[in-house]
């Protein structure tokens, strides 16, 4: 028998209630950045489910301030990650078997690529490459960001590492890039089936 996902903070559900088991699903974590986009997440948690994946979300610590927590929650029926845990507690969710960061920003995707693992999101992201989980990234950035040398030099060398970009077409400086506007789904079809 499977217990009940874990509520938000880790605890087991109240009731003490045991689900069926259920056959395994590949895992998908979505890690989620600082981006005024990041509230449309459930777009891709929802093509994502409807694809055979089971998803679980990691969010950058800022990104947390930008999705509805209840609502991803009740959606993946996973506690959101965004910090570390402490020695001895459970995880929370299952070993991934394809990352995808949607939506990636600037200091992300540069943090990533200068192997920096200063958050959970960070970390999951550097360990991926080293344990050959397939990683796509769709990135929401503006123009005068992706025009920084810095930030071509990271997209290449992620690249490199066989990490996988969505085209994206950046905004000026200050646009308000649209929620229906975003490619959510390309994360699945760069991946292919699960």
């Amino acid at each position: 028998m499977r217990e009940q996902p874990a509520q938000p903070g880790g605890t087991p559900p109240p009731d003490g209630t045991q689900q069926p088991d259920r056959p395994k699903r590949p895992f998908l974590y979505v890690v989620v950045c600082a981006s005024g986009i990041a509230g449309g997440v459930g777009r891709l948690i929802t093509a994502a489910q409807d694809r055979g994946w089971d998803v679980g979300v990691v969010a950058t610590p800022q990104g947390l301030g930008f999705i509805d927590a209840d609502a991803v929650v009740a959606q993946t029926g996973y506690p959101i990650r965004s910090a570390w845990r402490a020695p001895g507690d459970p995880r929370p969710l299952p070993p991934a078997d394809a990352v995808a960061v949607a939506p990636a920003t600037f200091n992300t995707i540069n943090k990533w690529a200068a192997g920096i693992s200063d958050t959970l999101a960070l970390g999951i992201l550097c360990e991926a490459y080293g344990a050959g989980i397939p990683t796509v990234v769709l990135p929401c950035l503006n123009a005068a960001q992706a025009a920084h040398p810095a930030y071509r030099r990271s997209v290449d060398a992620l690249r490199d590492m066989g990490v996988l970009f969505s085209a994206y077409d950046p905004g000026p400086p200050g646009a308000t890039k649209a929620t229906s506007g975003f490619r959510w789904t390309e994360a699945l079809e760069l991946l292919g089936g699960p």
